[in-house]
């Protein structure tokens, strides 16, 4: 009785390291994506979008870029001077 359930336990093991390995290994495969870049305009909701008016917070960027030659990180060229 005894050396059967150290069989089992033994077998128990095994297939717990085999489900284990493959699981791990399972992670290792390439993921690709679920939508295609050229489906990916059909999924875009404009109430996503952070601005509410494209052209006044392009405005307004243009003029904080203008107002403040520190800023930029977002295309912005030119000076304080507002001569971009």
């Amino acid at each position: 009785m005894m050396e059967r359930t150290l069989v089992l336990k033994k077998l128990l093991l095994k297939q717990l390291l085999i489900a284990s390995a493959l699981f791990v290994l399972g992670g290792c495969t390439s993921i690709e994506p679920w939508v295609k870049p050229y489906e990916r305009h059909h999924l875009a909701d404009p109430i996503m979008n952070m601005d509410r008016d494209p052209v006044a917070s392009g405005y307004l960027q243009h003029v904080l870029d203008a107002r403040e030659a520190a800023r930029g990180g977002d295309g912005g060229a030119g000076g304080g001077c507002g001569c971009n």
